[in-house]
């Protein structure tokens, strides 16, 4: 999500982060991508829990108060809310630090935020319950907007539903655009960002699965960026030469070569099919997607390219596979936060229309 933000000129003044590996993975990462003197720290290493919101602001503005314009954008922990977890929701360890993110909202009342978590959170009667509960929270203060967006749509070659709230501070949506009237509830109001590709899933015809080893013609008429293949079989591009390239689990297993590729409805080791898209890349217990060609998992670099993470961020080597695997399956696409991104730059920059009125 940092590097959607960042692609639209928006500047990282506070982060939060309590692992170690990922600490560390993410520091390296915008070295290798910025430069070693670009300034992207983790700021703060302490549990969130125990982190109260006046000292995210004297760390962020360092004591000179908070600007006029500032948000808050994140993704909490989602497994207590994920269709495969056990559903422990908003009183879970992880679940509960969605609150917590809502609290420090609430508390710190920035111009803007963001919120990003699982398609579960809103689709689960229970999780969606809690999830209300907290939208009515922000609407004291916020004008909201909820949406689920599906990352295959805007040229991701992944189908990753995730939901997405968006806000904006009422009084600064007076100060600063000058409206003040009461936006649709529906949330219709916000410019989220417009789909690349409206009906991906249904408007294309994606090959079927083929037996492993075999040579499916590539379909004419699908977009290269949708298909695994682009990214991750281009035979002018040696992967294993790029950085996290040879980064895998190795093991043996006979499935390796029985498995169909494009066979992806099973639980685990399903195989990607090179003119397809890919499931969503949600790694755990050494999990991974297998090759569509090859008689292995997918490699760092490659779940990365899926993720449409640039090759120049890199993870360290002494970062252990399954907190590589963990930190890239846990983000957002950078191809759609940037998408995400530009609407509150649409907003900012005052190129935002609404119902008519121009700010």
């Amino acid at each position: 999500m940092d590097l959607g933000f960042l692609a639209h000129d928006f500047q990282t003044v506070w982060t939060n982060e309590n692992t170690e590996a990922f600490i560390e993975g993410f520091e390296h990462g915008m070295s290798t991508l910025f430069g070693p003197k670009s300034g992207h720290k983790i700021e703060n290493k302490n549990s969130i829990l125990t982190v109260e919101p006046r000292q995210v602001a004297r760390e962020a503005f360092h004591n000179t108060g908070k600007p006029e314009t500032f948000g808050i954008i994140g993704g909490p922990p989602c497994s207590d809310f994920a269709n495969g977890g056990k559903h422990r929701g908003g009183e879970g360890i992880n679940g509960m630090l969605t609150e917590v993110f809502v609290k420090h909202i609430l508390e710190l009342r920035p111009s803007f935020f963001l919120f990003e978590n699982v398609k579960g959170l809103f689709q689960n009667e229970k999780h969606r319950s809690f999830l209300d509960g907290l939208i009515g929270r922000l609407n004291t203060h916020y004008s909201t907007s909820l949406r689920v967006l599906d990352a295959l749509q805007y040229g991701v070659p992944q189908s990753r539903e995730r939901v997405f709230l968006a806000g904006l501070r009422k009084t600064w949506l007076k100060n600063t655009l000058g409206i003040d009237r009461k936006l649709n509830g529906d949330g219709s109001w916000f410019p989220w960002p417009r789909k690349k590709h409206r009906d991906p899933k249904n408007s294309y015809a994606w090959p079927s699965q083929v037996p492993f080893g075999s040579k499916p013609r590539r379909p004419t008429g699908i977009p290269a960026e949708l298909m695994v293949g682009t990214w991750i079989c281009d035979p002018n591009v040696d992967i294993t030469k790029l950085p996290n390239g040879m980064d895998q689990f190795v093991a043996r297993s006979d499935k390796f070569s029985r498995i169909n590729e494009g066979d992806d409805t099973r639980k685990s080791f399903k195989r990607l099919h090179r003119w397809r898209y890919s499931p969503t890349a949600a790694y755990g217990k050494n999990e991974v997607h297998l090759h569509p060609i090859q008689e292995r998992r997918l490699s760092v670099r490659e779940v990365m390219r899926i993720q449409t993470v640039p090759d120049e961020y890199v993870l360290p080597d002494d970062m252990s596979l399954s907190h590589k695997f963990k930190m890239v399956s846990n983000g957002v696409p950078v191809t759609l936060a940037k998408a995400v991104a530009s609407s509150f730059d649409k907003i900012l920059t005052g190129r935002w229309l609404i119902a008519g009125e121009k700010p």
